[in-house]
């Protein structure tokens, strides 16, 4: 007999060998019914596994993330099922769970169109309705080759000769006539899927590689109950009207083009002022809190990166410049700031004295993103962020720490994003080795600090093994953008590798010559990401601090353009950001035209306002607010912008 630990701390005796699937029977058929897979000492499980020891055991349902992922990746399946049966020489590529629903990538003749979607849902219903029973098997590695082979699935050769070099069995899913290579967790049957939907169709190269083959992505989502699905289509319809991609070229902040490149955005005018607005809101808050502006190259020779690390860690995600293999001299646009810093710290010998000592830059950084994971502003390959090094003793590193998460915090609250964050403490992964410099007493030791200034700031976050930084362990906050997916926005870290490896020194009181800790940050991250989130966030009606135009001027007719151009000296003389429409067209249509490019606020210039030397002020979400003196437009609007209120 085992013991078993229950959610609520409650323990039960069971046989040993008793399955997560017979402990759900034993306490009820409704979370039977419900259960999606479980979660046993901290390892999530599939419901048929076998458990012979004392453990706790988290029975997991919809509810939980890891049970919706298990649930999702049974839909994927189920896909890929009805697929092989409509499009019987379809390739099987992958086909996982994401953060809002599955997908699977096949190879086909043609892209599926619509109704090719439509057709493919029929099927998943009928095989949903039929109610196969989902089997779990192993086969040895040459057996699950030969297997996959004989089923004409190249792409799962590929992947099961990789899973091969380690001698362990691969394991299989089975319902019906389909066989898939996984991992698992699934569900044990296909019954409990009573709602799917395919919600779009793309390209992806097969391992995100340009150079492999094209193939097509199909996105769905599941759920237990339809309601739930039409909630969820809901969401998604509201999603879809404020997606950055979709809004930020309809207002005119962004575009792209094809002979430039992907993951290279043009920042249109209002864009760019939108950008610039924050940028000077950063750097006055950094410059008042006591950081250091430093202007450092765009590029650089290998040898800072080999120093560094990036070299040898990080060369396929740079932009190289000539050929390692030829070139006497190899450059590489930088991938991030802190070498270059590094640099402006061994420009002289340091003291304990001059420490803590605070770099900030506006840095714009190059990275080699995969084609198939760029999108929109999030993730591009050009970017601008605020970045900074900070080197401190050993004593300063929690206070130096906070400090820079309070500044983080700040910025979040101010742009409106903080209630939307979550934290995620990235660690080092000490089963592969390989990803990172440094020796486990040196992570240990900085995974160690991190913990310990976290637990005691009271900052809950969850952890992420072998999410770490190649030189330290992290702290990212995160927020998810209107489709549900997480991005990283700001990162904090600690770091006491680069330092030795650089030989940044500092004379202590002592005379002896020691490393600095260093803290690396970002106080807003990356500012066309941070653009992006608060297109979604505000659909678009930026707080009017940021909006790019604050003040749209509608002259109800042409004799009243010399007074409607006198206000907008007045309040460019006051740096509001104004624009006349002076297009002689019906006053309701001007209206309508200033409310789609949400702008805070309009005048409707009539003869009344002239005679009275008035304006009537209009505000995109409150409506009519009545007639003003220019003068008290003026106060009201400055507080706004000067307190960055948002509403």
């Amino acid at each position: 007999m085992i013991n078993v630990e229950l959610k609520g701390g409650t323990v039960k005796e069971f046989e040993s060998g008793v399955t997560p699937a017979e402990i759900a029977k034993s306490i009820g058929m409704g979370l039977y019914k419900s259960v999606c897979c479980a979660r046993v000492d901290g390892n999530v499980v599939d419901l048929r596994t076998p458990i012979t020891k004392d453990c706790r055991v988290d029975l997991l349902t919809f509810d939980e993330p890891d049970g919706k992922k298990a649930f999702w990746h049974t839909a994927s399946h189920i896909l890929a099922q009805a697929v092989k049966r409509l499009y019987p020489s379809a390739k099987c590529a992958i086909g996982p769970a994401v953060d809002n629903g599955f997908y699977y990538d096949f190879e086909v003749e043609k892209p599926f169109t619509s109704e090719d979607l439509e057709k493919i849902k029929a099927e998943m219903k009928k095989i949903v309705k039929s109610g196969i029973e989902i089997e779990r098997f192993e086969l040895a590695p040459d057996e699950a080759v030969k297997m996959l082979e004989e089923m004409n699935e190249p792409y799962k050769v590929e992947l099961a000769k990789e899973h091969s070099d380690n001698g362990e069995h691969i394991s299989f899913y089975k319902q019906g006539d389909f066989t898939d290579l996984c991992a698992g967790p699934h569900l044990m049957s296909v019954a409990p899927i009573k709602a799917v939907e395919l919600t779009n169709c793309t390209g992806a190269y097969w391992r995100g590689d340009a150079n492999n083959h094209q193939l097509c992505r199909v996105y769905g989502v599941a759920f237990p109950k339809a309601s739930m699905l039409e909630e969820h289509l809901t969401m998604l319809a509201e999603a879809r009207s404020r997606d950055h991609n979709k809004l930020g070229r309809e207002l005119e902040l962004f575009t792209t083009s094809d002979v430039i490149g992907q993951g290279l955005p043009i920042l249109l005018p209002k864009g760019a002022r939108i950008v610039q607005l924050l940028q000077r809101f950063v750097e006055d808050e950094e410059q008042r809190r006591g950081w250091l502006l430093t202007k450092t190259p765009f590029m650089a020779k290998s040898d800072l990166y080999k120093i560094s690390g990036h070299w040898d860690h990080y060369m396929d995600g740079m932009f190289v410049l000539g050929d390692p293999e030829k070139d006497d001299e190899v450059f590489a646009l930088r991938p991030m700031t802190c070498p270059f810093q590094y640099q402006a710290y061994l420009n002289r010998q340091r003291s304990y004295r001059d420490l803590p000592l605070r770099y900030n830059e506006t840095s714009t950084l190059f990275r080699n993103e995969a084609s198939g994971e760029m999108h929109g502003l999030i993730r591009v390959r050009q970017f601008t962020i605020s970045e900074g090094h900070l080197m401190c003793l050993p004593e300063q590193l929690e206070d130096e720490f906070r400090k820079c998460l309070e500044l983080a915090i700040y910025m979040l609250k101010t742009l409106g994003l903080y209630e939307d964050v979550s934290y995620r403490f990235s660690q080092w992964d000490p089963k592969d080795r390989d990803k990172y410099i440094g020796t486990a007493e040196q992570w240990d030791e900085a995974q160690g600090i991190m913990q310990k200034i976290l637990d005691h700031l009271e900052i809950p976050y969850a952890i992420g093994v072998g999410e770490a930084a190649f030189y330290g362990p992290k702290l990212d906050i995160q927020i998810k953008n209107v489709y549900g997916k997480e991005d990283t926005l700001i990162t904090i870290q600690i770091d006491q590798m680069l330092a030795e490896k650089f030989g940044m020194e500092y004379v202590d009181k002592d005379g002896s010559k020691k490393n600095p800790y260093i803290i690396h940050r970002t106080s807003i991250g990356c500012y066309e990401r941070t653009l992006a989130l608060l297109i979604e966030k505000y659909a678009g009606a930026f707080p009017m601090w940021l909006a790019p135009v604050q003040v749209k001027l509608l002259p109800v007719a042409d004799r009243h353009l010399d007074y409607v151009y006198e206000i907008k000296k007045a309040l460019d003389a006051c740096g509001m950001r104004v624009e006349v429409d002076s297009r002689s067209e019906k006053i309701g249509y001007k209206i309508r035209e200033a409310q789609l490019e949400k702008v805070p606020y309009m005048f409707i210039i009539g003869d009344k306002d002239v005679e009275a030397n008035t304006v009537s002020v209009r505000h995109r979400k409150e409506g009519d607010l009545g007639t003003m003196k220019l003068e008290d437009f003026i106060a009201m609007a400055q507080k706004e912008i000067s307190t960055k209120e948002i509403k």
